[in-house]
C-alpha cells in the first residue's frame, strides 16, 4: 500500500511538485488544499486531482499520510507545526521558519511525535554541492578555510509578480520579505558539504533606495527596508563564510544560487558561466562547467507565458552528470525536474524517509542550521553589524 499526499497551496512551485509525487510508485493519491476556490478548482483539473479541500485545516482533519506545504514563506513553521500536531508527515519548502520561537517548536515538535519532517532545499542537491561534497568526503580540499555563497535574485527577475500571485491587493506589505530570513539556498550549500554549523554573525543591511513601495519601514509587515544583506559567519570548524542575499542586483546569466569554496589544498570557484577546481599546482586547474551543467528541459506552455527567462531556465532544468539518478524512481524518466535537478530528488528522498522511517538529510535539524542563522543574521543588521551568537537546535538522532 502506497502512501496519500496531501498538496497545501496550488502556486507555480506545488505545479512543478504535483506530477512527481504523483508519479512516485510509493504515493498511492495527491490531494489538494487551496484556499480560493477558482484555483483550487483550475488546478485539481490540471491534474487530474480527484479530492480537494479548502482549507490546511481541513487537510489536518483528513486521511492522509503526509501533507507538503508550498504556501507562502512566513506561514511555513506554524502550519509544519499543525500539521505534525495532527499525525502527518510533513514535507515544507524553504525557509523552515522565521523566528527563533518558530524553530524551537518545530524542533519540539518532531522530537515529541516522532514523524517524518523535510524541508525542500534545493540547493543540497545542486551539482556544485554534490561536486563540493564528494571532494570534500576524499580530502581533496584539505582543511576548510573560507566559503562565499550568494542569492542573487534582482526583484524584477519574477519577484513582484510572485508576489502580486500571492498577496492579492496588499502584496507590498510581504514583498519586503527580509533577506536573510530566506537565507538556506546559501547556507545549505555550506552546512551539507562540511558538516559544520554556523556559530557567530556580523549582518550590514543596504537601505532600499527603489521608489516602488516595496522595502519601506511604514508598509513592510516586518518593518524592513532592507533590499539586500550581506552577513560574515565564523564556523565551527575554524572558518570564514560569507553569504550574500541580494534582491536589488543588476545581474543576470548563470545560476543566480553560487558557492566558492577555498581549502588549505585546493578551491572550487563558481562566478557567472564559469566553476573551476584549483590547486597550486597550474597544471591541475580544471573547467567544470560541461560537467555540472543540467539539461534544458521543455516548458509547459502555461508556464512559458508567467515566467521571466531567467525563471524558466532555473524551474526547468534536468540533472547533470554528478547527480546520482540511478537511486530515482523508473516512473520519473522524462518528467518534469527544476532547481538544477533537484526536484526529483526532494520528491524521491522525503517518500522514501515517511515508507521507511529513516531520517531525509534535510530534517529538522538541518533545517534549523539552514534557517537560524539567517534569522539571527537580520538581527544583527537591524544593529548594524554587531557580532551575535548563533543557536543550535540539537543532532539528528
Amino acid at each position: 500500500m502506497g502512501i496519500t499526499v496531501g498538496i497545501c497551496g496550488a502556486g507555480q512551485f506545488a505545479r512543478s511538485f504535483i506530477p512527481l509525487f504523483q508519479a512516485h510508485p510509493q504515493v498511492e493519491e495527491v490531494r489538494l488544499a487551496e484556499v480560493i476556490p477558482e484555483r483550487r478548482a483550475r488546478e485539481a483539473a490540471r491534474f487530474g486531482i480527484a479530492r480537494t479541500y479548502a482549507s490546511l485545516d481541513e487537510l489536518c482533519d483528513s486521511d492522509v499520510d503526509a501533507i507538503a506545504i508550498f504556501t507562502q514563506r512566513w506561514m511555513h513553521g506554524p502550519q509544519a507545526v499543525q500539521a505534525l500536531r495532527a499525525g502527518k508527515h510533513v514535507y515544507c519548502a524553504v525557509p523552515a521558519a522565521i523566528t527563533l520561537d518558530e524553530v524551537r517548536e518545530l524542533v519540539r515538535t518532531v522530537e515529541e511525535t516522532g514523524l517524518i519532517y523535510m524541508t525542500g532545499e534545493t540547493s543540497y542537491y545542486y551539482p556544485v554541492t554534490l561536486y563540493c561534497r564528494e571532494r570534500w568526503r576524499r580530502g581533496d580540499f584539505g582543511d576548510f578555510v573560507y566559503a562565499e555563497a550568494e542569492y542573487l535574485h534582482d526583484m524584477s527577475h519574477g519577484f513582484y509578480e510572485a508576489y502580486q500571485y500571492s498577496g492579492g491587493p496588499e502584496w507590498k506589505r510581504t514583498a519586503s520579505f527580509p533577506p536573510m530570513l530566506y537565507p538556506t539556498h546559501s547556507t545549505s550549500m555550506l552546512i551539507s558539504i562540511t558538516g559544520a554549523r554556523l556559530t557567530r554573525v556580523s549582518c550590514l543591511g543596504y537601505v532600499d533606495r527603489v521608489d516602488d513601495g516595496v522595502f519601506r519601514r511604514d508598509v513592510s509587515l516586518w518593518q524592513n527596508e532592507f533590499s539586500n544583506e550581506t552577513a560574515l559567519f565564523r564556523t565551527s570548524d575554524g572558518g570564514i563564510f560569507r553569504v550574500n542575499e541580494f534582491r536589488r542586483i543588476g545581474v543576470s546569466g548563470g545560476s543566480s544560487v553560487r558557492l566558492s569554496f577555498y581549502g588549505t589544498r585546493a578551491s572550487f570557484e563558481e562566478q557567472t558561466n564559469a566553476r573551476v577546481w584549483n590547486t597550486l599546482v597550474p597544471s591541475e586547474q580544471e573547467d567544470l562547467r560541461s560537467l555540472l551543467e543540467c539539461r534544458a528541459m521543455p516548458v509547459p506552455e502555461a508556464d512559458r507565458e508567467q515566467l521571466t527567462a531567467a525563471l524558466r531556465a532555473e524551474f526547468f532544468t534536468g540533472v547533470s552528470a554528478v547527480h546520482p539518478i540511478e537511486r530515482l524512481p523508473a516512473s520519473f524518466a522524462g518528467l518534469p525536474n527544476g532547481h538544477y535537478g533537484s526536484h526529483q530528488f526532494l520528491v524521491c528522498d522525503f517518500v522514501e524517509a515517511v515508507t521507511t522511517g529513516r531520517q531525509p538529510p534535510n530534517n529538522v535539524w538541518m533545517a534549523a542550521r539552514y534557517c537560524v542563522p539567517g534569522i539571527v543574521a537580520h538581527e544583527s543588521a537591524k544593529q548594524e553589524g554587531v557580532l551575535l551568537e548563533i543557536p543550535d537546535f540539537g543532532d539528528p538522532p
